[in-house]
């Protein structure tokens, strides 16, 4: 058997040549090791395809051979689901290389990419035609389309545009055995039979490999109108979000909510950024409007839900951005609380969802269940706008971070996830499973739905080659 794996290596080598090869020790490092340096990685090649015909042979190749294969993105996941850790039998498959935009149509506001291509370039290929493609995350000037989808990303426009398999009319796949599902017709219509782009979408790899997609195109937004806003509390964050969609006519794009500790993290470790108000508060919202035409209206419906919500007293303090460097530097204090948090010293991180609705009910419950077994540093936001919280975890300060993480963060992670399932919620909004997290998915997914999982990766997998010791 290992004569016969070292033979499909060297197969691999000829088709992907030696642009399509890293072997470099010094260049493998990077693909290795994970986005938060929770796993690091090794595999018997790495290979970076350049066509969608060489990931069908060399999924045949390694269909045959035994080999497993490591789909990898731009490798800015958080649950180490483009990790390899099988220095024999797992090729590493980067999709760098495919990064051409194949078509865009401004008739039928769609736009064809392949796996590799950067979001922030697809966001910009859509903008040169005078179209908007929404996904849009903290990491999209490294992030890939094919991890994007692969992993059905959130961000930080779901509230209006949905999540990452919301935004696809068709993929190309390709499966296990080396097989290609063409499925590029970019039909907004097609009652035929099963949705199949719809399974390799949040599969992180173990169905098959995504090498293009067709994405749906909106008008570009030519009209936005930015807020920071100090609110009473969680339930009046959640109040303030109905009346604004429904005064505005679901012109809110974004609702993000910030608590007043994840922003004393931001004021303390990054540099550039400043409190907009003139008091602290202990709730804060960003909320954002677009519109796709100008209405000049938009502002006045900005300051009519405002002045709503402070007649009623969910809203206590604000600020609109009168600019656009004033809306960037709003939109700075919300995209850094990463990296305050990493500043810090790290966070045991977690990604819930509940029902808008039972949002306060989670945020009231939570910190007993984290104080019953350690002092904690809160860091509280997140999408409210979508349900999705970043409930995170931070050592107290003056405690060494890797001894705390060692010490409680399965524990903390199962009261966190534990609380959200018992609110019919997810213990993974929009981060995935990967290996991080595959042990709660165990724990806390429906049997049957396990079972369907299962059933579905025996059928399309049934050697079990497609990212192992992901999800199950």
């Amino acid at each position: 058997m290992a004569g016969l794996r070292a033979a499909a290596l060297e197969r691999i080598r000829e088709i992907a040549g030696p642009s399509g090869v890293v072997d470099d020790p010094g260049q493998q490092a990077a693909y290795l090791v994970d986005e938060r340096r929770l796993y690091q990685g090794e595999a018997a090649l790495i290979v970076r395809p350049a066509s969608t015909d060489e990931v069908s042979r060399i999924l045949t190749i390694c269909h045959e051979a035994g080999l497993a294969v490591v789909p990898q993105g731009g490798n800015t996941g958080y649950c180490g689901a483009a990790t390899p850790d099988d220095p024999d039998r797992q090729v590493l498959m980067s999709f760098a290389r495919m990064n051409r935009i194949r078509d865009v149509d401004p008739v039928g506001f769609t736009m064809t990419v392949e796996a590799g291509v950067v979001l922030a370039r697809a966001q910009a290929a859509a903008a040169e035609h005078e179209l908007f493609f929404p996904l849009s995350m903290g990491s999209e000037g490294s992030c890939q389309i094919g991890g994007n989808l692969s992993t059905n990303a959130g961000g930080l426009a779901v509230l209006k545009y949905g999540t990452a398999r919301e935004l696809v009319l068709g993929l190309e796949v390709v499966l296990p055995d080396g097989q290609v599902l063409h499925g590029l017709k970019g039909l907004r219509k097609d009652n035929t039979g099963y949705d199949l782009k719809q399974l390799f979408m949040g599969a992180e790899g173990t169905l098959g490999v995504i090498t293009a997609a067709v994405l749906k195109l909106y008008p570009q937004p030519t009209e936005r109108q930015t807020a920071w806003l100090a609110v009473a509390d969680a339930d009046a964050a959640c109040r303030l979000l109905g009346a604004a969609r429904r005064i505005s006519g679901d012109c809110v794009t974004s609702f993000e909510y910030v608590s007043r500790a994840s922003l004393a993290l931001v004021l303390a470790h990054v540099e550039g950024v400043s409190n907009p108000l003139d008091q602290t508060y202990d709730h804060y919202v960003l909320m954002e409007m677009s519109a796709a035409v100008a209405q000049g209206s938009l502002r006045e419906v900005m300051e009519q839900a405002l002045e709503r919500g402070m007649d009623s007293g969910d809203v206590l303090d604000g600020a609109i951005a009168e600019s656009g460097p004033q809306r960037a530097g709003l939109w700075k204090l919300r995209e850094s609380i990463p990296e305050a948090e990493k500043k810090y010293g790290g966070a045991v991180k977690h990604d819930v969802s509940v029902l808008i609705s039972r949002i306060p009910e989670y945020l009231a419950a939570a910190p007993a269940r984290v104080a019953a077994l350690t002092d904690c540093y809160l860091s509280v936001y997140g999408h409210i706008g979508d349900g999705n919280l970043h409930y995170n975890l931070l050592p107290p300060a003056g405690s060494d971070p890797d001894s705390f993480r060692k010490q409680w963060a399965a524990r903390l992670s199962q009261a966190v996830h534990g609380l959200a399932a018992e609110m019919d919620g997810s213990f993974s909004a929009e981060h995935g499973v990967g290996k991080l997290k595959k042990g709660e998915l165990q724990r806390l997914k429906n049997p049957v739905d396990l079972a369907v999982m299962r059933a579905l990766k025996q059928a399309l997998d049934p050697r079990g080659i497609m990212n192992p010791g992901k999800l199950f």
